[in-house]
């Protein structure tokens, strides 16, 4: 066969063979490696073939002999483990009847619920009787006999059916990017507990439409035996939530796959002219609310770094528009400590294709609000954001509160550049925390970090009131993309957080291009956004 056509059927028979691989397999890594020495079979016999009269059996001949060998080559001294009941692979793979029956019995046993496999284990492997199974299990005979008679039905009814594999189970989703609203706890957030991409597809089978352990385990092309352990992990932290019929549901947030760019380039223009308005009547109460403070240390000595640092503090923190809706349920808390929002990035496909914007729209990036306490120095605090404005890197993970105790024992002089204290210096250099002659290089407010914000004002009612119906419109049209227990989360984010960081961006983006503010220099971007407090300046 030419390669053209070759490459053609298999891209052809691509999905259906992955689901073929999917179907054998007990995890998504398997099932990938069996696809793939099935599609190297495949494509290389078809090079090789002159003509095929029946494609589709051609196809699955090689398919089965291909999965017989992975299994007498990788498998050979393994099973498949059943809460302690190990059905063997053979060493020699048939495909007569009797061991097709014992392939889909094997599988049908995995289907069954845990109490019902163990009593199944012990009745027919064990050869245990049905009054030692209630001794051992400290169950009534009579729920013994009643879980036999159950799988024995399960069981003939499986083995005849055909089991379906849902779209997760061929197209599992990918994650771009984790984040997360709160504290993280000791394990650093979500994909701790869902950056696996088996736990990631379990959480998300269950986004749209709440399922049992079975459904999920259907969706996914898998045996319920291989999933619910994870299950019970992702119960047990927050990230599943058990509903009415023992089915679960997720209030992990996913970005839509779908986008429309019509609304995302009108929301834009409304950024736009929020920003101008935010400009033009609520910077200059903020410049004069922080004008000519003492107690203030600032390394370049230029006092709009810290003007600027207070307005952009203030759009991200005090231009709030409140919503009273009960957040709770949203809180994932994790046995690690974690309490938290947690909110996974998809990739997106527009959904307008035609549609052409008319302006040019630019992707900010920009953390949330990061606060920094000490145990062991009560006044020491630090609040900042990073984007684009800074050169600070890694975010709140390399945000750590030990950099602001070390800043604060260099000022008060408790540590010096030596041997001793190596490891403190180097990492005040690797943050550009220090300058090169030893002198700190972040903002420093002496004095308590509350009092500071709260001589910012508040965006006015009036001055909210020109945008707010305008925010609340977009908040309702955001939810089409969401499922229903989504959308409470989805219209409070949307209202109160409209007036975020990318806004701010914009606003300080104009100050610097009208020359309200002089252009940041590189050693001003460290401490862009950034005020670390305490009750010492430098000397």
């Amino acid at each position: 066969m030419e390669k053209q056509k070759a490459d053609k059927v298999i891209t052809q028979y691509l999905n259906k063979i992955y689901g073929f691989a999917v179907k054998k397999s007990f995890s998504f890594d398997e099932a990938e490696d069996l696809c793939s020495e099935i599609i190297f079979a495949v494509y290389t016999s078809l090079l090789k073939a002159e003509e095929i009269y029946n494609l589709d059996g051609y196809i699955w001949r090689i398919s089965e002999h291909t999965y017989a060998k992975y299994v007498a080559t990788k498998k050979r001294h393994e099973g498949v483990s059943i809460d302690g009941l190990v059905l063997p692979y053979y060493d020699a793979y048939s495909f007569e009847n009797d061991e097709e029956e014992k392939k889909r019995l094997i599988r049908e046993v995995a289907y069954l619920s845990k109490q019902r496999r163990k009593i199944v284990y012990k009745y027919y492997y064990e050869n245990k009787t049905v009054n030692e199974i209630a001794t051992i299990m400290d169950i009534p005979i009579g729920t013994v006999k009643w879980h036999l008679n159950q799988a024995r039905n399960e069981l003939k009814k499986g083995i005849t059916m055909e089991r379906k594999i849902g779209n997760l189970g061929l197209n599992p989703i990918e994650a771009m990017s984790y984040g997360h609203s709160g504290n993280p706890g000791r394990d650093n957030g979500p994909e701790s507990y869902i950056g696996d991409k088996l736990n990631l597809n379990i959480v998300y089978s269950v986004y749209f439409e709440p399922k049992t352990l079975e459904e999920i385990a259907e969706e996914l092309g898998l045996t319920p035996v291989f999933i619910e352990d994870k299950v019970k992990f992702l119960e047990d932290n927050g990230f599943l939530v058990k509903t009415k019929g023992d089915r679960y549901t997720t209030y992990v947030k996913f970005s839509p796959q779908k986008y429309s760019l019509a609304l995302k380039e009108e929301k834009y223009k409304t950024m736009i002219a929020i920003s101008d308005i935010i400009a033009k009547e609520y910077v200059p109460l903020v410049r004069k609310a922080v004008a000519n403070l003492d107690n203030i240390y600032i390394p370049s000595g230029n006092y709009e770094l810290l003007e600027a640092a207070a307005i952009f503090y203030a759009i991200t923190n005090k231009c709030v528009i409140p919503m009273s809706k009960d957040m709770s349920k949203y809180d994932i808390k994790t046995t690690a400590g974690g309490d938290f929002i947690a909110f996974v990035e998809l990739r997106a496909e527009q959904e307008d294709k035609d549609y052409v914007p008319t302006i040019e729209m630019k992707n900010y990036w920009a953390c949330g609000s990061m606060l920094r306490d000490s145990g062991k120095y009560p006044s020491v605090f630090s609040w900042s954001i990073d984007s684009y404005l800074s050169s600070r890197e890694g975010a709140w993970r390399n945000n750590d509160y030990k950099d602001y105790e070390y800043v604060y024992e260099l000022i008060s002089g408790t540590i010096s550049d030596s041997c001793a204290n190596a490891e403190k210096f180097n990492r005040l250099r690797e943050r550009d925390f220090i300058t090169d002659d030893g002198k700190p290089n972040i903002m420093i407010v002496k004095g308590n970090s509350g009092e500071f914000f709260d001589k910012i004002p508040e965006l006015s009612d009036d001055i909210k009131e020109k945008f707010k119906s305008k925010i609340l419109e977009f908040a309702m049209m955001e939810t089409k993309y969401y499922p229903p227990q989504m959308h409470d989360l989805i219209v409070c984010w949307t209202v109160s957080g409209f007036i975020s960081s990318d806004i701010a961006i914009m606003v300080m983006e104009k100050l610097y291009e009208n020359g309200t503010f002089k252009p940041l220099t590189d050693q001003e971007r460290v401490t862009s956004n950034l005020f670390m407090f305490c009750d010492k300046l430098p000397r």
